[in-house]
């Protein structure tokens, strides 16, 4: 199976072969991340016909689209189906593993002042359902001052940016996650409805259903947990896998070349005829078409790879066909919108036009202004 074939099936399967006329919710079937300014609206509105920025809105407030922490804690635009899947479900529950989770600076608190991290992460938790009851709806703020009024000094180090205590980051983060905390239209941490924990070898078949074939390690790292977690619960539906053997296309190198992964055993059919992608898409950065595990098939190119995917501040890509044919970055001008584009590819300035109009839009700006190089 060659690189295009693996792309082109991500593509549809990740929503983008065509805009169409679903529900906010099945545009975020696969989580879009929302860790820069509105990425997860412009997002769902590759996919979804008609979205604004009011219906989003709406459909945050009412829950109707669920905008929380979840996969790796970090915020993302999910199904509400889904809510629990992506996040509690996906919460370790050993010491170990849920210390990997948590990170380093968790790591050595627990080591420095012998708490075990599953302990912690509940107690966080448990101050987070208190924060945000009564109708309080915190900011992250005032979530804060929350938690300082109710968990242990052990678990708040010193934060040198903010110039105060507060709670470890990843480790209230997690907190938000297993407490089942969900944000509004306005940022505001509020009750969620997570629903009962399904169990997590579930996210397995879903992160294959959007980015088969692949392996174990990727899955880990999307799902932003331990290899040894990873790997068990890969092999609670390893029943349901096909080994796939993977190349280049047409000699382009890069990617997984001559690899090896594995697929839904019930997607070969699609994997050996993708649904034909069109049009053009600006895809913000952290899309989730734009994932680690697609980067290397996406843009072979190390030199590319560094300049689309940075570690902040990253351009969005452009998309023609499922094809990389550009990359975006955008910022306000007065009332305007200013998007420069950066083409590596051809792509019509008319088509180019008309997306980047979209995004002005949702962005609520007056006018768009465009630049292409």
């Amino acid at each position: 199976m060659d690189v295009e074939q693996i792309l082109a099936f991500r593509l549809a399967r990740s929503g983008l072969a065509s805009r169409d006329a679903r529900t906010l919710a099945e545009a975020a079937s696969c989580p879009a991340s929302d860790f820069s300014r509105d990425a997860a609206l412009l997002a769902v509105a590759a996919r979804a016909e008609g979205v604004t920025r009011e219906s989003y809105d709406a459909a945050t407030d009412s829950g109707e689209l669920v905008v929380a922490h979840v996969a790796r804690a970090a915020i993302h635009a999910v199904a509400p189906d889904d809510f629990a899947l992506y996040g509690r479900a996906l919460v370790a529950t050993d010491d170990d593993e849920l210390g990997v989770q948590l990170g380093r600076q968790v790591q050595g608190l627990a080591a420095e002042h012998g708490f075990a991290a599953t302990a912690a992460l509940d107690e966080v938790a448990e101050a987070t359902r208190a924060a945000v009851a009564g109708g309080a709806r915190p900011d992250k703020n005032e979530l804060h001052a929350g938690l300082r009024e109710r968990v242990s000094k052990d678990l708040m180090p010193w934060c040198k940016g903010c110039g105060s205590h507060h709670v470890a980051p990843m480790l209230w983060r997690y907190g938000v996650v297993k407490a089942g905390v969900r944000l509004d239209s306005e940022r505001r941490y509020v009750p969620g409805r997570p629903g009962r924990t399904p169990a997590a070898s579930g996210a397995v078949e879903r992160f294959l259903h959007f980015y088969g074939p692949s392996t174990v390690g990727e899955f880990a790292a999307w799902a932003g947990i331990a290899k040894p977690h990873a790997a068990r619960l890969w092999k609670q539906v390893e029943g349901e896998l096909s080994e796939v053997s993977i190349g280049n296309a047409r000699g382009r190198p890069g990617g997984k070349a001559n690899g090896r992964a594995w697929a839904l055993t019930r997607d070969a059919g699609e994997l050996e005829s993708p649904v034909d992608a069109a049009g053009v898409r600006l895809l913000p950065p952290g899309d989730p078409y734009l994932q680690k595990t697609n980067r290397p098939l996406l843009a072979p190119d190390a030199e590319l790879r560094k300049r689309l995917f940075r570690p902040v501040a990253s351009p969005g890509a452009i998309v023609e066909d499922g094809r990389l044919v550009g990359l975006w970055r955008v910022k306000a001008k007065g009332r305007q919108t200013a998007i420069t584009v950066e083409k590596i590819g051809r792509v019509a300035k008319a088509d180019l036009e008309a997306e980047a109009g979209r995004v002005a839009e949702l962005r609520g700006a007056a006018g768009l202004v465009l630049e292409v190089a």
